[in-house]
């Protein structure tokens, strides 16, 4: 073991003591291998001294090393990426058939009652496959703009029965969180069409009957003995705001329910990451942070930090495209800034706290 100048240091060398950033966080842990990018990032912290072992810069080390070193800096060609394709095609499947049976339950729900068995054991079917979900990288395979309702469901199932699992809810709450995203905008299959595909602005009195499709929601949800009473709430409530200014109760955070809390956060997150018929997707790591800004006064702020922080935990390596149309790779996420992580480009290394005009427009793929 040795304590060795960066300037000296040559990839393949191996770190046998963990490395700080000069404000305490984890830069690199013991047993890392470094690679090129790695002596960037050290020397973009102004880390000084690494304790290294000197005899493991054998050559087949240094060549292990640098072959799995950085796959995105030769092109900034967007990767065919078609073993993730064939890895998530399951969840596609399963994915479109929610999508059908939300389509056939907003009409049925006008003249009879929710087909709530079959929702349910496609929903589950659908969860088989959650480990090939995230939030920040799933897209639909098609989609009508005019079905945004039914995605935005969908996906606030998903992304509501993870935000439970993440923030450490006991197992019989995660299917009943995601009925609670399925089914928050349920009563407006009892709006006025009109009103509801509108692409213009909406008049005081259109604006008033939208929002009680909250109310709507709850109604119907009433008698559906499969969820519980906290799914019903979720679409009464989940316009509610922690501060007491939303609708349609101003009730305060503490008279929220949990799966409302949840749901208020995934809605939001995906009716501004998916396309609507009258504004374009926006950046989900934008999102994430205009979400973090909400937090204060209006969202429950430790389930807004639970959901940055697991959504956007990606490895080292994950290739990402930046809104300047450049394509890296990710290399080093610091927890308090979690949406703007250090990106290697080409062999330069950006921080995109500090390059704030710039942000993660797209993931690529990750590992």
């Amino acid at each position: 073991m040795a304590s060795i100048s960066i300037s000296e240091l040559k990839p393949g060398i191996k770190l046998v003591k963990d490395v700080h950033t000069p404000l305490g966080g984890l830069l690199m842990r013991k047993g890392t291998v470094l690679l090129p990018r790695d002596l960037d990032i050290l020397r973009a912290f102004m880390i000084q001294h690494v304790e290294v072992d000197i005899g493991e810069a054998e050559l087949r080390n240094v060549t292990k090393a640098i072959s799995s070193a950085n796959p995105a800096n030769a092109s900034d060609e967007k990767p065919a990426d078609t073993a993730v394709l064939t890895k998530t095609a399951p969840f596609h499947e399963e994915y479109e058939k929610l999508i059908s049976l939300m389509k056939s339950a907003h009409q049925s729900v006008i003249a009879s009652e929710l087909p709530i068995y079959e929702l349910r054991n496609q929903l589950e079917a659908a969860i088989l496959h959650i480990k090939d979900y995230n939030p920040l990288t799933f897209v639909p395979r098609s989609m009508n703009e005019y079905d945004y309702i039914f995605h935005n469901g969908v996906l606030c199932a998903f992304s509501s029965y993870l935000l439970a699992k993440w923030s450490g809810m006991q197992q019989k709450d995660w299917m009943q969180a995601a009925f609670a995203g399925l089914f928050h905008d349920i009563g407006n299959a009892k709006v006025d069409p009109a009103i509801l595909y509108k692409p213009n602005a909406l008049t005081a009195a259109e604006a008033e009957e939208m929002r009680r499709h909250t109310a709507y929601g709850y109604q119907i949800l009433k008698n559906v003995r499969a969820v519980n009473e906290g799914v019903r709430l979720a679409a009464l409530q989940h316009h509610e705001k922690i501060d007491g200014s939303g609708y349609p109760l101003r009730l305060d955070g503490g008279k929220i329910h949990i799966y409302a809390k949840m749901v208020a956060i995934t809605d939001i997150f995906h009716a501004m990451t998916l396309n609507r018929i009258y504004r374009k997707a926006q950046s989900p790591y934008l999102v994430l942070e205009q979400i973090h800004s909400e937090a204060f006064g209006k969202l429950d702020p430790t389930l807004v930090r639970i959901f940055i922080q697991k959504a956007t935990e990606f490895h080292n390596g994950t290739v990402v495209r930046l809104s300047n149309g450049q394509v890296g790779e990710i290399v080093f996420t610091d927890q308090n800034h979690p949406t703007r992580p250090m990106v290697s480009v080409g062999g330069e290394i950006i921080n995109l706290v500090q390059k704030r005009q710039l942000y993660i427009e797209e993931v690529l793929s990750s590992n």
